[in-house]
């Protein structure tokens, strides 16, 4: 009942109000009440304070002091700003690891392995061009025997096969047994053929190593999401995936 009483009491008491400006002071503008002031004098101290604390630390810095972050911070118009360093993952790599998983990556790897394992024993890689060159050397007595020295003489095989790595026959094969001649127009499109297969196994070597790389870097990602502590020793690059040294913890 006196709650109610005294509530209803100040519904008719006189409502307290700040004057205004004066009229002869209109020229100035409004009065500034007392809470403008408080919040123009908080902002005030506020800055005096952040002012006073630089000043001390100038002060108080030491010049041969050094952070490592000093080397991935620049000032740019009086503004500290970090250099992020950006991870070398190309768009194609980028767009594999965000769309699909790493199961389905190293399923496609080993898919394009079997296909060049295939594919190199087709080939024999006999006259690949991304192959080492054999080297077949010949040893002398003389100066006269190297003058004198023939290659299809010395390995008994006709003039035209010499420049062959494979299917050389010597000339006593070929007065013995029948040996067909192949057209040239059919020996050129074998030829063709021959270095087309090769072209395409050398897209699929670079597409598995691509793939390895890119199943790497998911694997890499997944570890990185355990909370154990870790140490980057190795910046992540476009053909090899980042080099983290894990803490040793034993497994109960």
């Amino acid at each position: 009942m006196a709650a109610a009483f005294r509530k209803a009491a100040k519904s008719r008491q006189r409502e307290h109000r700040e004057r205004s400006q004066p009229g002869f002071r209109k020229h100035l503008g409004l009065l500034e009440k007392k809470k403008d002031y408080k919040v123009r004098a908080n902002d005030y101290h506020k800055k005096q304070e952040f002012l006073r604390a630089l000043r001390k630390k100038a002060l108080e810095k030491n010049p041969d002091e050094f952070y490592y972050k000093m080397t991935r911070v620049k000032l740019q118009d009086g503004v500290h700003i970090i250099k992020e360093t950006k991870e070398e993952v190309t768009a194609e790599q980028l767009k594999l690891m965000r769309t699909q998983d790493v199961k389905y990556i190293e399923m496609k790897r080993i898919a394009e392995a079997k296909k060049i394992e295939r594919l190199k024993s087709e080939l024999h890689l006999l006259d690949f061009q991304g192959k080492q060159q054999n080297k077949h050397v010949f040893f002398f007595d003389t100066k006269k025997e190297v003058e004198q020295f023939d290659v299809a003489t010395h390995l008994q095989t006709a003039p035209e096969l010499v420049d062959r790595v494979f299917n050389r026959p010597r000339i006593e094969t070929l007065q013995k047994e029948k040996v067909k001649v192949t057209p040239h127009a059919r020996l050129k499109r074998m030829a063709k053929e021959r270095q087309r297969q090769y072209d395409c196994l050398t897209q699929r070597i670079e597409r598995e190593k691509k793939l390895f790389v890119i199943a790497q870097k998911i694997q890499t990602r997944k570890d990185l999401m355990d909370k154990t502590q870790k140490v980057k020793v190795k910046k992540e690059t476009v053909h090899s995936p980042a080099i983290y040294r894990f803490q040793t913890r034993r497994k109960r």
